[in-house]
């Protein structure tokens, strides 16, 4: 039985335009590559168009994300507000004020508006200057303004240069307000109400006590000689002329000697001139002339002895030793000088005539001995330090800079290193050159020392009062704040406490400041007594402050 054979389907039929290599595998043949190159552009594209669909679909996310952050505040709603099964809440907050949005009166100025806008005061260097417009104080009835307080305010800016504020500045129109009185407490801000207080401004220096060089004296020997007697020691109090020690020296012995010696040939020419006068019919006339002469010689060597003795401060009259024996006169020129009450205590048989004394020229206290009885002096030998202490002389380094507010007359105060005393004197010369290492300039005062309670060489801190107020606008230190181009205090709304829904508002007002005593600062302008201000934790409030500036910024620049 014949059997056909029938051949079975190749699985992978080649194409028919496919060529087979000698090794099995197939070849492309220009039919295939044809095909390939019509087909692959729309391959691609759809390739591609499929491959960015992913990163598409994030961006377009990430932007549905930023909108919908950016129109609720980054706020992420409740799941109750996403599903809607309950009712949506408004939102009654203001984020830039932190208070409620229906009252805040910063958004609705119809809520509380603001008053009258007089800008800046040229006289005192604010804005909305109180002491020119008293109706802008926050007090329920308007202030009188007093003429010693515009004289007051132009006395402080005329004295001294002021830290100013700048007049572009828009910062005084800010309210800072508080939602309730308990966030207030909360925040930790308290309140002062401004009153009146005593003000002194002056410029402090470091300065030191001495002896008033005019009135202290330098004692030494007029002549080489040795210490006979000391009278007086350190501390002890002398008056004018009173003796403190007694020289022997033999130049003064010498010069008695020759005021003896001019005396007696001063009378002796006398007489001789008186005999040939009475008898000058008979001598001739040119003896007369010589007798004269030698008496006119006498009398000149009398008063150079009689000079030489006051030069050395040994006090003669030579009229009252005339007509004198010459024991007289020997005996009133022996103890020549010497008070009486020493005279009691020598001995007059062994007395000498160089006795010298060494005589105060002031009144005053010993302040330094260096002699003992019996030491050899000369006139280069300071032998005593003789001071009157009922004024002293303080010197103060003042700076450079505070020169143009000296002058002299101005009331000077001093306190000593460790005293509880002040004492109080006048300014009676200011240097004329500033030291070149400190660039420091010296003052002087004089001190008034009638209880004798300052002492020489003392340090301390002096003050020279500029001006002195005794009824100065005063707040607390740290009430006030620097902005950068303006100083601003927090004023209290006069209707802060009208009824509990009254806005607890501070108002923002430009101050001018003045000098600084202790705990409290004067207000030189911008505020009035009786209105109330932030003081401690008034810091809460310029950080409110700043960042409701924040962003819009100040265009001005403090200068």
């Amino acid at each position: 039985m014949s059997q056909s054979v029938v051949n079975a389907p190749e699985k992978n039929p080649r194409p028919a335009s496919a060529e087979t290599s000698a090794n099995g595998r197939a070849v492309r043949t220009p039919e295939i590559e044809t095909q390939t190159k019509k087909g692959g552009p729309i391959r691609r594209f759809v390739s591609l168009a499929l491959g960015s669909i992913g990163p598409t679909l994030v961006l377009i996310g990430f932007a549905a994300v930023f909108y919908y952050g950016h129109h609720n505040d980054w706020r992420i709603p409740k799941f109750a507000a996403l599903t809607g099964s309950v009712e949506t809440v408004a939102d009654d907050w203001c984020e830039e004020h932190a208070v409620p949005e229906s009252i805040c009166v910063e958004c609705g100025p119809t809520l509380m508006p603001k008053g009258p806008d007089y800008g800046w005061c040229e006289a005192h260097g604010v804005h909305n200057c109180v002491l020119d417009h008293p109706v802008l104080a926050q007090m329920k009835e308007t202030p009188s303004i007093l003429p010693g307080d515009l004289e007051r305010a132009a006395r402080a800016l005329a004295v001294a240069p002021r830290k100013e504020n700048n007049s572009a500045c828009k910062i005084y129109q800010t309210r800072i307000q508080f939602a309730s009185i308990e966030s207030v407490k909360q925040a930790g801000v308290d309140v002062e109400l401004i009153e009146r207080a005593p003000i002194v401004e002056a410029i402090t220096g470091s300065g030191e006590i001495v002896y008033d060089p005019t009135k202290q004296a330098s004692l030494a020997s007029r002549v080489p000689g040795s210490v006979w007697l000391v009278t007086k020691g350190v501390g002890d109090l002398v008056t004018k002329g009173e003796v403190l020690a007694v020289v022997d020296a033999a130049q003064v012995g010498d010069l008695k000697t020759s005021l003896l010696r001019a005396f007696a040939e001063e009378k002796l020419q006398r007489q001789n001139v008186s005999r040939l006068s009475q008898a000058r019919s008979a001598i001739a006339g040119s003896r007369i002339l010589d007798a004269e002469a030698a008496l006119s010689k006498a009398q000149a060597d009398v008063l150079s002895a009689e000079q030489s003795l006051r030069n050395l401060g040994l006090p003669i009259e030579t009229e009252s030793l005339r007509g004198l024996s010459e024991r007289q006169v020997l005996d009133n020129l022996r103890l020549l000088g010497i008070p009486d009450e020493i005279r009691a205590q020598l001995n007059s048989k062994t007395i000498t005539s160089n006795l010298i004394p060494i005589v105060s020229p002031i009144e005053g206290f010993v302040t330094q001995r260096h002699v003992a009885p019996g030491e050899v002096v000369d006139p280069t030998r300071i032998l005593f330090e003789v001071a009157n202490t009922s004024q002293m002389w303080l010197t103060l380094n003042v700076p450079l800079e505070n020169m143009d507010q000296l002058a002299v007359g101005q009331s000077i105060r001093f306190q000593a290193d460790g005293s509880r005393y002040e004492v109080e004197g006048k300014l009676d010369w200011i240097s004329t050159a500033a030291d070149s290492q400190t660039r420091m300039v010296q003052v002087r005062a004089m001190l008034p020392n009638v209880d004798g309670k300052l002492r020489s060489e003392t340090f301390g801190t002096g003050q020279i009062i500029l001006r002195e107020e005794s009824d100065a606008i005063v707040i607390p230190n740290g009430s006030s704040h620097w902005e950068g181009c303006c100083q601003v205090v927090f004023v209290r709304d006069k209707h802060y406490f009208d009824s509990p829904d009254s806005f607890k508002v501070f108002h923002v007002r430009s101050v001018r400041l003045g000098a600084t005593n202790g705990e409290f600062t004067e207000v030189i302008s911008g505020v009035l007594p009786g209105e109330v201000i932030a003081a401690a934790g008034s810091d809460v409030l310029r950080a409110q402050l700043l960042k409701n500036n924040l962003g819009a910024g100040c265009d001005c620049v403090a200068e």
